[in-house]
């Protein structure tokens, strides 16, 4: 069967232009939708599909050389079209519900334990028709589709207007390939693609399946061979709190304006450091991403992994690969993910393998919330301190990785710091206190920044006076650079490191490893993130343990002797 007019009997300009113009606009309706916040459902949008301009000219190909289009050949272009649909229905739902782009690989493990959960919460009936509904959709789009590229086929029959067509595609597509990002913006019209999705699905499965090729992907993991000897002293093992700072950028120190700025709370907290009879060094390293994608570095320093590229992030998350949390955890420690920012569900967490995974509704806060980001980092410092970090009774050392929030774009409202932190585990923390909707400025956006950078320096200050508990190691590490519009334009990807403990010759190892004594970071980088993850763990163990540990390609620090901040030797 070939779907072509009688040859008798061309059709008018007219009737071939409705239905033309009837298929076409079904296809593509098919190919641009988007979806519809919150939920599941699916939004119109006036937008041309990429894909269905391309697969016009291989349509219009076909028609010519074969004079219409047979059943089977139908078919086929059902199939793929049909593809590109459920593609697209994914690559726009998962964003919404989910809060992030589709990933085959964790979403399909665990879509058929959400639809198990989902059955057992619906009645047996609402199950059955559900998938009735489903099978019957499904038919009814394929019968659609396949009508749609028949009537298609049958209108390129006509030769008269094939010209033209090839044209306007010819048209289109050179529009497209003259898209500059930020300078010519020549794809307005056009629905993004669903075609890079599947190239990059697929080459993420392809790599999952070919280990080999994963491990070349890759690169080395760093040896997490070492015992942690070195954390343990006179009072047994210290606990390890790694704090991600949101948005903490070098810019902050090479600014002036903004170092001006934040040289008062800097100046407290390294005097709360000092009253607390701790110690403080620091370095700076360069992220693997720039003002947001925040679980690049968290991923690149955990794993000791580069995850530069976010195709290598996702490989990663499907490997075996150890990380500074197995590590710990095989060395007794009871390891916690504190992630108070995250609001959605996240499968790929299991590749940490936390004994605690605490998101934005199981950390406990009751408070009133601060803008999106809802919960200020003081008071979910104040939650992980009283669920985890107390030292009432002996209990496991802990490694606990603190992502925060406070500092993140819009960078407003930020919650007021308060003295009494046993208040911020109740309902009635922050009572009195009016709180406001997120909010922010385009056009001069660092005030605010800089607002909540004293914020964050203020609360670490006390923690460390009053609340932090004996021993401990504290890293806190930028996750990266804020924004252009606050780092400004050709700013660098390097984040502070300050690791503070109240063992000065623990951090005396590190002066030889890129850091400085003090909170002033030198003005080079150590290098990149798992440049850290090495130093870290060669000091994690014993001296003499394993002293050359993957640190030999690390910068050497400035000399030490000339930071005015407190030195772990005392000067």
């Amino acid at each position: 069967m070939r779907f072509a007019p009688p040859r008798a009997a061309p059709p008018s300009a007219s009737g071939w232009l409705l239905r033309f113009a009837l298929a076409f606009g079904l296809l593509n309706t098919l190919l641009t939708f988007e979806n519809r916040w919150p939920g599941f459902g699916v939004a119109y949008m006036p937008r041309l599909s990429f894909e269905l301009c391309m697969g016009m000219v291989a349509l219009m190909a076909w028609v010519a050389w074969r004079g219409g289009l047979s059943s089977r050949a139908a078919w086929v272009c059902t199939a793929g079209f049909v593809a590109l649909v459920l593609v697209r229905y994914a690559n726009v739902t998962a964003p919404a519900v989910m809060g992030r782009p589709v990933n085959v690989y964790w979403d399909g493990r665990h879509a058929g334990e959400l639809l198990r959960v989902a059955a057992q919460a619906m009645p047996g009936w609402q199950v059955a028709a559900a998938i009735f509904a489903l099978l019957v959709g499904g038919l009814v789009l394929a019968l659609v589709v396949r009508g749609s590229i028949g009537l298609l086929a049958g209108c390129l029959v006509w030769t008269r207007p094939r010209p033209w067509l090839l044209s306007g595609v010819g048209a289109c597509a050179l529009s497209f390939a003259a898209y500059v990002p930020d300078q010519r913006d020549t794809r307005w019209f056009f629905s993004l693609p669903v075609t890079p999705t599947l190239l990059k699905q697929g080459q993420l499965l392809a790599q999952v399946w070919l280990p080999g090729r994963a491990r070349a992907a890759l690169g080395p993991s760093p040896r997490f061979d070492g015992d942690l000897s070195g954390l343990v002293g006179a009072n047994g093992p210290a606990d390890v709190l790694l704090v991600f700072a949101e948005s903490y950028g070098a810019i902050t120190f090479d600014d002036a304006r903004q170092a001006a700025a934040l040289a008062g709370p800097r100046a407290e907290l390294a005097q709360a450091i000092d009253a607390s009879g701790r110690f403080v060094v620091s370095a700076r390293v360069t992220a693997p991403t720039f003002g947001g994608s925040s679980w690049l570095s968290h991923a690149a320093l955990l794993s000791g992994v580069d995850t530069a590229d976010p195709a290598d992030h996702d490989l990663l998350m499907t490997s075996q690969r150890p990380t500074l949390v197995s590590h710990f955890a095989r060395h007794g420690y009871r390891t916690v993910g504190w992630m108070p920012g995250l609001k959605q569900p996240w499968p790929e967490g299991a590749f940490y393998g936390f004994d605690r995974l605490a998101d934005d509704a199981g950390i406990g806060y009751r408070g009133p919330d601060f803008g999106y980001w809802r919960i200020p980092d003081q008071a979910a410092m104040a939650l992980l301190q009283a669920q985890e970090l107390e030292r009432t009774a002996p209990r496991q050392p802990r490694f606990a990785v603190f992502a925060t929030t406070s500092t993140h774009a819009p960078f407003h409202p930020i919650a007021p710091f308060v003295n009494d932190w046993a208040s911020l585990t109740r309902p009635d923390a922050f009572a009195g206190v009016a709180t406001a909707p997120a909010t922010g400025s385009l056009i001069q956006p660092w005030p605010q920044y800089l607002e909540g950078m004293r914020y964050q320096h203020a609360w670490m200050a006390d923690y460390l006076r009053q609340r932090a508990p004996r021993p401990m190691v504290m890293v806190i590490v930028g996750d990266h650079q804020p924004p252009a519009l606050v780092s400004g334009r050709g700013a660098s990807w390097d984040v502070p490191v300050h690791v503070i403990s109240d063992d000065a010759a623990w951090l005396q190892r590190l002066l030889g490893s890129g850091f400085v004594a003090g909170l002033t970071p030198p003005p080079t980088s150590m290098g990149s993130m798992p440049a850290l993850t090495a130093v870290l763990l060669n000091a994690f163990d014993a001296p003499g343990a394993r002293e050359t540990r993957g640190i030999d390609h690390v910068a050497r620090p400035a000399d030490p002797a000339s930071s005015k901040d407190r030195s772990p030797s005392g000067s």
